[in-house]
C-alpha cells in the first residue's frame, strides 16, 4: 500500500462524513445496498465502529468495548454523534503506536495496522453505500480505491468465509477498478 493506512482511514471517514452532512431529513429511512439497513442504520454502524476504536487500540477486547456501544448511538443529533465518534477514532488511529498494537477482535488478535486497514475498507465501501442511498455522486477517491483493492485481493477469501460480505457480483470486462472492487464486496456498482 503506497498511502499510510492511517491517512487512508482518515480520508475515507472524511468522505463518508461529507455525505452524512448531506443527508436530508427525509432520507434517513432510505434503503442502502446493505441488506436490511437503511441510512440511519448504516450511519449508526460507522459510529459504533468509530466509538470502539479508542478502546480496542488501547488494548481492551471487543467483548469489553462492544456492549457499551450497542443500540441507537445517533440519538436526536446524528451529525454531532457522527462527528464526535470520528474525531475519537481518528485521534486513536493516528497515535504513533497504533499500527503495532495488538487489537483483540472477536475472531482473534490482529496487529493494529490490520485493524485500521479493515476499518478503512469498511468506511470506503460504506461511503459508496451511503452515496447510492441518498442519490449522491458515487465516485470514490481513486487512490483509496486502489489501496483498498490491493489489500482486499489478499483478504477477500477470509471475509467471504467469515460471512461478513455478500457473494461477489460479476464485473463486466473493461469495468474500472472501483466497479471491480464493489463487485468483489457484493455490490452492484
Amino acid at each position: 500500500m503506497t498511502i499510510d493506512i492511517r491517512e487512508a482511514y482518515r480520508r475515507a471517514l472524511e468522505d463518508f462524513g461529507a455525505l452524512v452532512h448531506r443527508i436530508a431529513p427525509g432520507q434517513w429511512e432510505n434503503p442502502t445496498p446493505c441488506a436490511d439497513w437503511d441510512v440511519r442504520t448504516l450511519v449508526n454502524h460507522v459510529v459504533n465502529e468509530s466509538l470502539c476504536v479508542p478502546g480496542l487500540l488501547a488494548g481492551r477486547s471487543a467483548a469489553e468495548v462492544g456492549p457499551a456501544f450497542e443500540g441507537d448511538l445517533l440519538g436526536d443529533d446524528p451529525l454531532k454523534a457522527f462527528d464526535a465518534s470520528v474525531s475519537a477514532a481518528t485521534a486513536a488511529a493516528g497515535d504513533d503506536g497504533a499500527l503495532t498494537r495488538v487489537v483483540r477482535l472477536p475472531f482473534g488478535d490482529v496487529p493494529g495496522a490490520e485493524y485500521i486497514t479493515e476499518l478503512f475498507a469498511d468506511a470506503l465501501i460504506h461511503t459508496w453505500d451511503l452515496a447510492r442511498a441518498i442519490g449522491a455522486d458515487e465516485r470514490l477517491d481513486p487512490e483509496l480505491v486502489e489501496a483498498c483493492a490491493a489489500w482486499f485481493a489478499g483478504a477477500e477469501d477470509g471475509y467471504r468465509q467469515a460471512g461478513v460480505i455478500g457473494d461477489p457480483h460479476p464485473a463486466p470486462d473493461g469495468t474500472d477498478l472501483q466497479a471491480r472492487l464493489l463487485a468483489a464486496w457484493g455490490r452492484d456498482g
